[in-house]
């Protein structure tokens, strides 16, 4: 996964009339509240601590083209002030697929914004009533379009586990985001505190996928991904960004599920890259990208041990 430099300047709940069935934002976010004459002190600290990379300043935590329009133009002129001077490259925001338009868009070109993150998490119109989101996939898929056609850089957000789903409905919305989007973010669902979610999880409705389940399925749409030359720059909710994890009640939330899902997807490419594999003196060898070889070696040396089982030979992996 490829790491953006980044000055994250989070927007928690403004702007966004939903109320999301999984959706808390002031505890995803770690604010309570939001001020706008914090912002240039944050970014101004956050430009400290940062190295040679000119970074993006990001809007994230909220619906950041939804919120009242003279505020949003302030937060883009803000960042616009440290884009011309040299210290900030651009903008990245997140936003919902509803909360796109062309005049929407035209503003956003103007103060130089480059990434649109758009959080669709299903491509289901069953799952994303289920989950309250507030519009159907068809907006979705026409926001994208018009992002995309307006030449900005998509990132498509999407989850698994949802309340509804199952891992066809995840595969199919991968490959819909595939169709436009040039990096994804994948989030397994996780069940905070004082959402509708807890309280499905509480009545037995909602039974969040297991942790193999979730890697399973964390894994196929990653490969849906991977497969269409999509980047995925992120998989799972991280600590770093302010995570409460004492809100979390249920779903797999810790920072290692990227890796345990990444670890995965190489499991299954080695399976598959055994089937014509000459085995030489009883030791398989599997020749990998030295760069991302912690991957296919797996947690704990899981992946090796799993193959030398599956084989019945030794398994040796090495870097190129």
């Amino acid at each position: 996964m490829k790491r953006h430099a980044n000055i994250p300047i989070f927007v928690p709940h403004v702007g966004c009339p939903n109320d999301c069935v999984f959706c808390n934002q002031r505890t995803i976010s770690g604010k309570e509240e939001f001020r706008i004459e914090n912002v240039e002190k944050e970014i101004e600290e956050a430009l400290t601590t940062l190295s040679s990379r000119v970074p993006q300043i990001a809007f994230f935590g909220g619906s950041f083209t939804g919120i009242e329009r003279g505020l949003m133009i302030r937060l883009l002129e803000t960042a616009n002030k440290y884009i011309t001077a040299g210290k900030a490259s651009s903008v990245r925001l997140s936003t919902r697929p509803d909360y796109i338009s062309d005049e929407i868009l035209d503003i956003l070109e103007k103060y130089n914004v480059k990434n649109i993150e758009l959080g669709i998490q299903s491509m289901n119109d069953r799952v994303l009533s289920l989950n309250r989101r507030g519009h159907n996939a068809e907006t979705s898929r026409l926001a994208m379009k018009k992002i995309v056609e307006k030449g900005f850089e998509l990132t498509g957000q999407m989850m698994t586990g949802m309340y509804g789903a199952n891992a066809e409905d995840e595969v199919n919305t991968a490959h819909e985001i595939s169709k436009y989007a040039s990096s994804a973010r994948i989030y397994p669902t996780v069940t905070f505190k004082k959402t509708a979610l807890a309280n499905l999880w509480e009545s037995g409705e909602y039974v969040p996928p297991s942790l193999e389940e979730t890697v399973e399925r964390g894994a196929a749409v990653y490969k849906v991904f991977e497969g269409n030359g999509v980047d995925v720059i992120r998989i799972g909710l991280q600590s770093t960004e302010g995570l409460h994890s004492s809100e979390v009640l249920a779903g797999e939330y810790h920072d290692a599920i990227g890796e345990m899902i990444l670890s995965r997807v190489r499991l299954d490419e080695l399976r598959e890259r055994a089937k014509n594999l000459e085995i030489k003196d009883g030791c398989a060898i599997f020749h990998v990208p030295s760069r991302i070889i912690s991957q296919y070696i797996g947690q704990k040396r899981e992946n090796v041990l799993t193959l030398e089982r599956e084989l019945g030979v030794k398994v040796k992996i090495c870097g190129i």
